[in-house]
């Protein structure tokens, strides 16, 4: 009796050829179609029909395979405690796209910026980054380099770094404590100032009155904007605004969360809702605001020193054709720890990898030394895979709304209810 094509062995039954075997096949038929139909009635498989309860037999690998688990929720990277010589805080990760994703989800999700994520993610549509996309998440940051008090702002970065006021008596080699988030900054022609203010007021559910110059630039595209936005979802500060001592010059909240990350405002600093929120309550009146532009940074990990590059900002006048060369320039006379430890391993630091971090710059912190530098792949090799969804301890609960809960802005015409966008 030939076994049919993919038949398994074990079921082939052998028998002895000849007349009596065609007497024996036609006799062994008569008995297996009715109990093979009366089988599929029943839906038996057909593998049972020789199988023997208990056999021992393995099963097949497909009904051995099991879904993977599910990747662990990454950790928020907004606030951390390092050691007063250390110069980077967080981590690289990675996550995986879902079909309805774009980068400005991703952003919020994450807390990062938009730019962050489009430049950390070369060659990936920040409108359709695909099912199934790996997403390098830039959460890995060097602080910039100032003085680490108040709230210091590096605008190439387009972060926004805090450093609460530590206890009166915590000793010298205390860990300090440092709370970053994205910031949306000054658009060309209207750039953010850098230098050093303080903070002068808060203002809760602000009204804004649109600058004469704001509102004749609007009316040149046709918007016409109004002398003054009382709070609500119209306004475009957000629910919480804090006054510099630069007239004019605010930082806010935003009514357009994806703006965050980008170069989009009349220079003013702007911050999702959420962490403005927390920035509102943690920085009283009085506390000194920092501005810095720095797109080349060199930190401390440990015993490695990192670099992370950021492309200069399109109005920086500066010459950044030979990196090395400028950053070297702060050797001569070091007088930050991590310009000192610079200055100590000169010879050690991979200069050329600064190179080429400085020339296709990702955003994303290399080891350059001591000894031979690294590159952004292995970093990212090495960067956990973590679930697309809300990170442990994230600032933003998923509701998209601002306003949701609060009566006062409710509108008559809908329920009261908020909207969650929170990943799974």
């Amino acid at each position: 009796m030939a076994a049919r094509r993919g038949a398994r062995a074990d079921l082939v039954i052998a028998v002895p050829a000849g007349d009596n075997a065609r007497d024996m096949n036609r006799a062994m038929l008569r008995i297996a179609i009715p109990v093979l139909a009366a089988s599929v009635a029943a839906c038996t498989p057909f593998e049972s029909l020789w199988k023997k309860p208990g056999s021992g037999e393995k099963p097949s690998a497909e009904a051995q395979a099991t879904p993977p688990p599910p990747l662990p929720l990454g950790e928020a990277t907004h606030r951390f405690l390092i050691a007063p010589d250390q110069d980077v805080v967080g981590r690289v990760q990675v996550t995986v796209a879902k079909h309805e994703d774009t980068f400005a989800d991703l952003a919020r999700r994450f807390n990062v910026g938009y730019s962050e994520l489009v430049r950390a993610n070369p060659g990936v549509d920040p409108w359709l980054p695909g099912e199934g996309t790996e997403i390098v998440l830039p959460t890995e940051f060097i602080l910039p380099d100032a003085p680490r008090e108040g709230l210091v702002l590096n605008l190439a970065q387009m972060r926004l770094f805090h450093f609460p006021k530590p206890a009166k008596d915590a000793p010298k080699d205390a860990p300090v404590e440092v709370v970053t988030h994205p910031i949306g900054i000054g658009k060309v022609g209207w750039a953010t100032p850098e230098g050093t203010t303080k903070v002068v007021s808060h203002v809760k559910d602000p009204t804004w009155t649109p600058p004469v110059s704001v509102r004749k630039e609007h009316a040149k595209d046709g918007d016409i904007l109004p002398p003054t936005v009382p709070p609500g979802p119209d306004n475009p500060l957000g629910r919480h605004m804090m006054r510099l001592g630069w007239p004019s010059y605010l930082i806010h909240g935003t009514n357009k969360p994806p703006a965050v990350g980008m170069r989009a405002s009349a220079g003013c600093v702007r911050l999702y809702p959420e962490d403005i929120a927390q920035i509102f309550e943690a920085v009283p009146d009085g506390t000194k605001v920092t501005v810095v532009n720095q797109p080349v940074l060199l930190g401390w990990r440990g015993d490695r020193l990192l670099v992370q590059a950021y492309e200069p900002l399109v109005d920086d006048e500066r010459n950044w054709e030979d990196v090395p060369k400028v950053l070297r320039q702060k050797l001569r006379k070091p007088k930050a720890t991590r310009w000192k430890r610079v200055a100590e391993h000169d010879e050690a630091i991979d200069w050329e990898a600064v190179r080429a971090a400085a020339a296709e710059p990702r955003g994303i912190p290399v080891s350059v030394g001591p000894g031979t530098g690294g590159d952004p792949a292995a970093t990212i090799a090495q960067a956990p895979r973590v679930r697309n969804a809300l990170p442990v301890g994230a600032t933003w609960d998923g509701v998209e709304d601002q306003y949701a809960g609060d009566p006062r802005f409710a509108k008559p015409d809908e329920p009261d209810t908020a909207k969650a966008s929170s990943g799974h």
